[in-house]
């Protein structure tokens, strides 16, 4: 049984990306998103302005979290052989009940790639915003950077009904 990481967040977190579960690369580096050609990084920095993919990851890290924005997953263990979503057994989710404690000013979550949208309705019902977006994952090749990038852009806008 593979085991995922815990949150990035703090207390000013008000916007969190979800993904499905950590890689082969990231659970060898122990980061969020290490494959060198997955595209979360750049994506995420061209959207808040800042050359994340630049950065050493605790410093991305920290730029997230001055940007008000959190990482995790939607499962905290599974059994995988290799890193596509599609080959993921006996899943155990995380305990997203506890993080609204851990991040009070919670308002969006927003989950990249389908695997981890499937909890879209799920993280709805409990009264947050939500975006599913198209994934970062080098195995998500039918859009181009740009093609994803348009709807990524929409992590930071917010909507007044909220």
């Amino acid at each position: 049984m593979l085991q995922g990481f815990p949150p990035v967040a703090d207390a000013s977190t008000h916007t969190l990306i979800l993904g499905s579960f950590p890689g082969v690369a990231s659970l060898a580096a122990t980061q969020y998103y290490a494959h060198p050609r997955n595209q979360f990084w750049r994506l995420l920095g061209a959207v808040i302005g800042e050359p994340l993919h630049e950065l050493a990851y605790d410093a991305r890290v920290a730029r997230l979290l001055a940007h008000g924005i959190g990482l995790w997953d939607v499962l905290a263990a599974c059994e995988r052989e290799g890193s596509l979503d599609a080959a993921i057994r006996n899943a155990n989710p995380n305990d997203f009940a506890s993080f609204r404690r851990h991040a009070p000013q919670l308002r969006k979550v927003c989950f990249n790639g389908k695997t981890s949208g499937r909890f879209e309705p799920v993280i709805r019902a409990a009264g947050y915003a939500t975006l599913v977006l198209p994934s970062s994952s080098p195995a998500n090749a039918i859009l181009s950077f740009d093609q994803k990038l348009r709807v990524w852009r929409d992590i930071l806008t917010h909507d007044e009904t909220d």
